[in-house]
């Protein structure tokens, strides 16, 4: 069973940096893309980068130039490097996997920016 584990959430202040780490298990195989994901209050889930097993990269236009995506194809782990952190980026980061017609889902996990 493939499990998606984050790390890396926390608090800072605005202008500071986070990584978050995810860390698959569970798989022998490479997934076709990883990603992240986040949901703040009151609002629904959306894209916040997502890389391909080519190394093809997608940003959402509010982080790009502030994130940057990367993975570890050998042991399937991705992360997400978080600069110049705004109050609006505050929300629940999933990590997100693609592997032929699955879909996986960590548990999230809290990033919280203050101003």
């Amino acid at each position: 069973q493939v499990q998606l584990v984050e790390s890396g959430g926390g608090l800072v202040q605005a202008g500071g940096s986070l990584r978050l780490s995810c860390a698959a298990s569970g798989t022998i195989f490479r997934f076709n893309a990883m990603g992240w994901y986040r949901q703040a209050p009151g609002k629904q889930r959306e894209l916040v980068a997502a890389i391909t097993r080519g190394g093809d990269t997608n940003y959402a236009d509010s982080v790009k130039d502030r994130f940057t995506i990367s993975e570890d194809n050998a042991k399937n782990t991705v992360a997400l490097q978080m600069n110049s952190l705004k109050p609006e980026d505050t929300a629940v980061y999933y990590c997100n996997a693609e592997l032929r017609s699955s879909v996986y889902w960590g548990q999230g996990t809290h990033v919280t920016v203050s101003s």
